[in-house]
């Protein structure tokens, strides 16, 4: 779901909200909203009635090339069409690309806001220390995948191990079988 409304002439994308009815007044709508011209991110209020426009986002599917650099290169299968992006505009989506992989490429006004990664990547662990395996379930240890990412995995995991992670909050989610 990528509720997207423009608002003063920005598109925004709701990540969070909630209707407020206070005991006095008017409900209002508090939103946590990402802009996704410059990636900022803002707590907003609005009156319950507000009448907001949808922001026109085209959503392409790509795949994920190579990077060189700071730029990160996608290519659109049917078309050939190569896209780039950099560094600054990828954040920590980084750690989450794997070549060959599909992405979303969402445009607004033609020029490229932000990916769409997948909900869970699968990801190899490059660094840890060794496995405990009488550890307690629900103990811990830092941990560094293939792309980078660092993150904490249960004791139980080894260096080659392959992993889930979540794309939304860069967490271990599971164990690949």
């Amino acid at each position: 779901s990528y509720l997207t409304l423009l608002i003063d002439g920005d598109p925004w994308v709701v990540l969070d909200f909630m209707h407020v009815k206070p005991g006095k007044g008017a409900a209002i709508l508090k939103t946590k909203m990402k802009n996704l011209k410059t990636g900022s991110t803002q707590e907003r209020n609005f009156n319950a009635n507000t009448k907001f426009d949808p922001a026109e986002i085209i959503r392409k599917q790509v795949q994920y090339s190579y990077s060189t650099g700071d730029q990160f290169v996608f290519m659109d299968m049917e078309t050939f069409d190569q896209y780039e992006l950099d560094e600054d505009r990828i954040g920590n989506n980084k750690f989450f690309l794997l070549e060959g992989m599909d992405v979303s490429i969402v445009f607004f006004e033609g020029k490229i806001l932000d990916i769409i990664l997948p909900d869970k990547v699968e990801m190899e662990i490059t660094e840890t220390a060794p496995a405990v395996s009488n550890a307690s379930a629900t103990a811990t240890k830092d941990a560094v995948t293939n792309t980078g990412l660092r993150l904490r995995v249960p004791m139980f995991i080894k260096e080659g191990e392959h992993i889930i992670v979540s794309t939304s909050d860069g967490k271990y989610s599971s164990t690949v079988t």
